[in-house]
């Protein structure tokens, strides 16, 4: 028989930190860490353990003796059991304090590198409505509150279009209002939710892999241009007709109105055939007048007026005089290295998806820079000697990898070639640590600017510039 959990209370713990992935921190009596989802900084709360580990625990706090001066009213109504923006109930500055100490604790930490005086986290002008892409998911079996399941009635209503709650893939989270995204977001998803019912259109159920209606993505941009793609499992054209008609009349704004007819049992996209039903295959988003084409597969920064701000400091570091090479790493759909192609002599951008390519390069061709050239193939791979040898040695590497950070091969090759400086650009400071380790006997790091791309999230971007040691 599977051994019962023993759950223990400790009382009137003091939350004294945050740490990683969002969580707060408290001690038990015995000195263990205590790793807390629903708490602040600064409470005072009775905890409720739900996992013992020989090193730390993870509970929950069931009552709240005294509240910290840290705490805001959330804005959402969904806060709380929705599994984003879990830190709107922190003031900003205090979100940014936190942000600030994590990506200095890491590297000190992790890398146990020698730091200068870290630049203030640059925080976010909006922390809400910020972000430029969202993917919401129909279901037909929507995640009930308590109070509806302790009223014993029966539930009519169990369709949902929003997010998966936490930890559960087959429950949705009806969303009523996001604050993620401007205008028109939340009315696109309101409309199509609202036309689906009255139209009998069967909300997905991933149990029975069966319905018509399964995602819907809503891109925007800063000048104003909007890309919806609606996903279905079903291959039924007349309601399919219909509900994409309804959205081009009802919504005329829409610049790219997409469908995708997606059977398998995921549902990402990237395998999938997308037709254009209205309108153009892509929008724009333009950036000190560059103008970059987005379509559907694309990955550009989801918070457009950050990621600005993240590419004015990657460009700041490199310090670039006109006479440079610069090597552009995991360089995406090539932002960064047409951003800084004015500056250079030449930039040379390697990136492992396909896709990702040929949008850069039709990008360049759109903006007239000529003096970008672009690669495919994994890293670890093509950045080789003969790779090397046919394009040049780089005078600046700017890399930009993955959440996992680079591949030990990609930070040897570095090591080799040992141009002047690198710029690494990082969303997990934690491997950005990791690697600058391996990088500090040939590079001191001599500048630190977090970037807050991600308010009422513990998430973090940073950049910190490298210069080889004299």
């Amino acid at each position: 028989m599977r051994k019962k959990k023993t759950r223990q209370i400790f009382e009137k713990v003091v939350v004294v930190d945050a740490g990683a992935k969002g969580k707060t921190i408290g001690k038990a009596p015995d000195g263990r860490v205590i790793f807390l989802t629903n708490t602040v900084p600064g409470d005072v709360v009775d905890v409720m353990t739900t996992k013992k580990r020989k090193a730390y625990f993870e509970g929950v706090a069931t009552k709240f003796h005294s509240l910290s001066d840290k705490r805001v009213t959330p804005e959402c109504e969904h806060f709380g059991v929705c599994g984003g923006c879990k830190w709107q109930d922190m003031g900003y500055a205090h979100q940014l304090n936190y942000k600030q100490s994590e990506v200095e604790n890491n590297l000190k930490r992790i890398g146990h590198l020698e730091l200068p005086d870290i630049t203030p986290i640059l925080g976010s002008k909006e922390q809400y409505f910020y972000r430029n892409k969202m993917e919401f998911s129909f279901s037909d079996s929507r995640w009930l509150t308590l109070d509806e399941i302790e009223s014993n009635k029966e539930i009519d209503d169990k369709n949902a279009l929003g997010f998966h709650i936490p930890g559960m893939w087959d429950k949705i989270l009806d969303i009523k209002k996001c604050h993620l995204q401007q205008d028109p977001s939340n009315a696109i998803r309101l409309a199509a939710k609202s036309f689906a019912l009255e139209n009998n259109m069967a909300f997905f159920n991933p149990r029975n892999q069966e319905g018509l209606l399964r995602t819907l993505m809503i891109r925007t941009s800063s000048i104003g241009e909007i890309m919806v793609l609606i996903q279905f499992f079903q291959n039924d054209e007349a309601k399919r007709i219909l509900l994409l008609d309804y959205l081009k009349n009802k919504f005329p704004e829409i610049t790219s109105l997409l469908f995708v007819v997606n059977q398998k049992q995921n549902d990402t996209i990237y395998d999938q055939e997308i037709v254009c039903y209205h309108g153009r295959d892509h929008i724009f988003e333009e950036m000190e007048g560059l103008k970059f084409k987005i379509n559907a597969k694309s990955f550009y920064q989801t918070n457009s007026n950050q990621a600005y701000e993240l590419y004015k400091t990657t460009r700041d570091y490199a310090g670039l005089s006109g006479d440079e090479l610069v090597y552009d790493l995991y360089t995406g759909t090539g932002t960064i290295a047409q951003f800084i192609a004015k500056n250079a002599k030449k930039v040379v951008g390697i990136e492992s998806v396909p896709e990702a390519i040929a949008d850069a390069k039709a990008n360049a061709k759109r903006n007239n820079i000529e003096n970008v050239d672009f690669f495919v193939g994994d890293m670890k791979n093509v950045f080789n000697e003969k790779f090397i040898s046919e394009n040049g040695i780089p005078d600046v590497i700017i890399t930009d990898p993955p959440r996992n950070g680079m591949h030990k091969d990609v930070v040897q090759q570095i090591l080799n070639i040992a141009p002047k400086k690198v710029v690494y650009v990082s969303c997990n400071s934690a491997t950005q640590a990791r690697d600058l380790e391996l990088m500090k006997h040939m590079y001191d790091v001599t500048r630190v600017q977090p970037v807050d791309m991600f308010p009422q999230t513990h998430h973090v971007e940073n950049v910190v510039l490298l210069e080889k040691k004299k």
